[in-house]
Order: C-alpha cells, then structure tokens, then sequence
C-alpha cells in the first residue's frame, strides 16, 4: 500500500478508470455479438445493431478505451461481415 498521498489518490483513480473501461469493453463486445447474431440470422434489425456496434465502436476509441487502429478493424471486421452475408 502507498504511503504518499499523491499515489493513494492515482491509485484511487486508476480502479475507477479500471472499472469503467472494463464495462465500456464489455458493452462493445455484447454490441459486436449482438451484430453478428443478427447478420447471421438475416433479421430485419440487422442494419440497426450494426450500426449500434459501429456507434460503441467509434465512442470507446474517441475516449481512449481502445486504440483508434483497434476500432477501424474492428469496424472493418464488421463491415466484411455484414456485406459478406448479404452477398450469399
């Protein structure tokens, strides 16, 4: 355990920034699965969760959850996927 009062309070910070990329990162990977279930299945709703996963997608990178290289190949991930399945 720290004994400077700086570093009790960066560790203080650094849980709650844990805490709350980790639910930002959870919330992508539920929106991506929710995405593809709905591509795979050919639902009518399809363009409406891709477009949802996009959304979380272009958000975390925008607040530094995930690298912005890491959110376009994710997104182009998607995308390949989408048009994959629409092409067959």
């Amino acid at each position: 355990m720290a004994n400077i009062r700086s570093q009790i309070k960066r560790n203080r910070q650094t849980l709650k920034r844990q805490a709350h990329n980790k639910a930002v990162r959870s919330e992508l990977r539920t929106r991506s699965k929710r995405a593809i279930t709905a591509i795979e299945e050919g639902a009518e709703n399809s363009g409406e969760a891709l477009r949802l996963a996009i959304k979380r997608i272009d958000k975390a990178a925008a607040k530094g959850v995930i690298h912005k290289n890491q959110a376009a190949n994710r997104k182009s991930r998607l995308m390949k996927r989408a048009t994959r399945s629409t092409d067959a």
